[in-house]
């Protein structure tokens, strides 16, 4: 047993888009009191997001992957159980199939004023949802080690959650289109490397200072040290329309980071790759999600992802086992057998076509797919 090792311990947050159940489009103004109803029932634990056709829930500080998916569970069972009486329900989907952006309103807040303010239009585009996941590490410095080396993984991570190939009633060619629009905004992307969290504070102070941004919470890299909890925020994620999908990958996530810790114990690291390789597997992993394989850097091929991922879950199996989420990880596979959510939204649009319906009325269907699927598994 490593001796003084972090907690690992974790936290999911969840974004959700409100529908209309009637016509599926977005439910661009939804009742004040179905955000005070659904506070009324788990707290602070559910928020507004940018748009009043988002809703945000975030799990309590969970100790193991099982905590983490009984607390998640209950959250989505109480924001369905609310909405259903308004008919709205939730989707688990990092867009909407065919609602536009123009057409939605904001959520009135100053944080979310200052926002559009500065970034106009590439704000007011962000009807786009994600997953992001906290893993507890106490020690600051540790956070930025681990930060830099999880990013080789980025990719991988995001091949598995993709639900966002639809835009405006278009199939996008992308699994994860929501990475288009997020990464338009300033500080997206690959996070920085930095040799120690002070010299990090350092970077940041200088943007605050200059007066761009009041906190690093302005700060929207794919793995970023959270500003408000210490924990390693893995922010690349689409939201994964299943919760199963969501806990899994969650369960490879603090597995991986585990390893890293583990590696870093015995004075070893994963090894560094530029960040342009590491862009253009997530680059691949947003244009195929797993479909067409990533590149081995060591090789120099392009690998089917499904050897890629008997390989990550191998690589993690010791710590899988630690931390009590064997099984958890290895229902991974599972996503490869069914497809992500990307891949059941382009076969129910397809299913659809087929039996004689028009494009309006298979995503219409989608819709219905979508929530369904966001309450499965619970």
């Amino acid at each position: 047993m490593i001796l003084d090792e972090p907690q690992f311990t974790l936290g999911i947050e969840e974004e959700y888009l409100l529908v209309d159940k009637e016509t599926r489009k977005l439910a661009v103004n939804p009742p004040k009191s179905l955000l005070n109803e659904c506070k009324e029932l788990i707290g602070s634990q559910v928020t507004n997001e940018l748009l009043l056709s988002q809703i945000e829930i975030g799990t309590k500080v969970c100790n193991n992957i099982q905590e983490a998916r009984e607390d998640l569970a209950r959250l989505r069972k109480h924001i369905i159980e609310v909405t259903e009486r308004y008919g709205i329900a939730p989707i688990a989907s990092s867009t909407h199939p065919f609602s536009r952006w123009f057409k939605q309103e904001q959520t009135p807040k100053d944080r979310y004023e200052l926002l559009t303010t500065e970034m106009q239009a590439v704000a007011r585009r962000l009807v786009i949802c994600g997953m992001h996941v906290h893993v507890g590490i106490e020690d600051e410095d540790l956070r930025i080690d681990l930060m830099s080396q999880l990013a080789y993984f980025v990719p991988h991570l995001l091949a598995l959650s993709c639900s966002s190939p639809f835009w405006h009633g278009y199939d996008t060619g992308l699994k994860s289109y929501r990475l288009t629009i997020f990464d338009n905004l300033p500080r997206t992307g690959l996070p920085a490397e930095f040799q120690s969290y002070a010299e990090y504070q350092r970077h940041v102070q200088v943007l605050i200072n200059a007066g761009v941004l009041e906190d690093s919470t302005k700060i929207w890299w794919d793995l970023r040290p959270s500003a408000k909890f210490p924990t390693l925020e893995t922010r690349i994620m689409d939201v994964c329309t299943r919760m199963d999908d969501a806990i899994s990958l969650a369960a490879i996530l603090v597995s991986t980071i585990r390893m890293l810790y583990r590696l870093r114990v015995k004075n070893q690291r994963w090894r560094d790759y530029n960040p342009m390789l590491i862009r253009e597997n997530r680059w691949r992993a947003m244009r195929y999600s797993f479909d067409e394989g990533l590149i081995d850097f060591g090789t120099g091929n392009i690998v089917p992802f499904e050897q890629l991922l008997d390989e990550f879950i191998e690589l993690t199996l010791e710590d899988a086992k630690f931390l009590g989420c064997e099984s958890e990880v290895a229902a991974t596979k599972n996503i490869l057998s069914r497809g992500t959510s990307a891949h059941r939204q382009l076969e129910t649009y397809q299913l659809s076509i087929n039996d004689g319906k028009n494009s309006e009325e298979a995503l219409k269907d989608v819709v219905d797919m979508l929530i369904s699927e966001t309450a499965a598994d619970l």
